[in-house]
């Protein structure tokens, strides 16, 4: 079988079972969770810069101890975001030790690292125990109706966000540079994690996009906060990027996640 090329590890589907499949997400726990949930036989991820804790490639130890080969692309080899990027121009920046069994090193093309998970013959992943992303409201941070959640994931962004604000733990790319996936909602603020920024700044390229649509947005170093932990980005993050409509309402380069929003929520009360 081909192996499976998508933007993000959520876009694995119930008929990925066996396949071998390269999302150009981050490599934090819940994306190589999800994908064993769906059955894959091996999983190539994106480090996100690696970051804080090493949270961006704390996916492959818990795929090793599900017996699934994992493996990361650098986050300056490929895209952040763009799933073609990975066989295209991505090298390998860390493996498991179930993949590396099987002969994967840092330095190999994905292409390369790809048919020889293809030649493997692997067994799909067995079904991992439940594992939920997390979703949390800010009392405290929320004023003049303006409500502030922190996320684990742009994935749990909602329509009933619109207005709010959303501090999400994903990375701040685009899906493939398609605007549309910046986020699902039109929310007032949106705040990511940078991943490092990686090739062509693709980890803050949801940035732009937010301006387009009249959203304030920012994003979090990823040696500030752990990718994937919602409640990191809130309580340890600190601002690396910003768009000019987030500069304008008050947000500045270091602020931390906390201050970020509170100007922002403060700009729009007054404005």
């Amino acid at each position: 079988m081909p192996p499976l090329i998508l933007d993000s590890v959520t876009h694995l589907k119930d008929d990925a079972r066996g396949h071998v499949a390269a999302c150009a997400s981050h490599g934090a726990v819940y994306a190589a969770w999800y994908a064993a949930s769906k059955g894959v036989a091996a999983l190539v991820l994106n480090d996100a810069g690696v970051g804080r804790q090493q949270a961006g490639i704390s996916g492959l130890p818990y795929l090793d101890g599900l017996g699934v080969p994992g493996a990361t692309v650098s986050h300056n080899s490929a895209r952040i975001g763009w799933g073609e990027d990975m066989p295209a121009r991505g090298v390998l920046s860390f493996v498991n030790r179930t993949a590396a069994a099987l002969g994967l090193a840092p330095g190999m093309a994905c292409d390369e690292a790809l048919a020889i998970l293809g030649r493997a013959n692997l067994p799909p992943a067995p079904t991992p125990s439940p594992l939920d992303e997390a979703r949390h409201e800010i009392v405290e941070a929320s004023a003049n109706g303006i409500r502030v959640f922190v996320l684990d994931s742009n994935g749990l962004v909602g329509k009933d966000d619109t207005g709010h604000v959303v501090v999400t733990a994903s990375h701040g790319g685009l899906l493939a540079g398609k605007p549309e996936t910046a986020v699902k909602a039109d929310v007032l603020v949106a705040v990511y994690v940078d991943a490092d920024r990686g090739l062509d700044d693709a980890g803050i390229s949801r940035l732009p996009a937010l301006q387009a649509r009249g959203i304030a947005g920012g994003a979090v170093s990823a040696f500030s906060a752990r990718i994937g932990d919602g409640l990191s980005v809130w309580t340890d993050g600190f601002i690396s990027a910003l768009n000019p409509l987030a500069g304008q309402r008050g947000g500045v380069i270091g602020q931390s996640t906390r201050d970020f929003v509170a100007a922002m929520v403060a700009s729009k009360a007054t404005g």
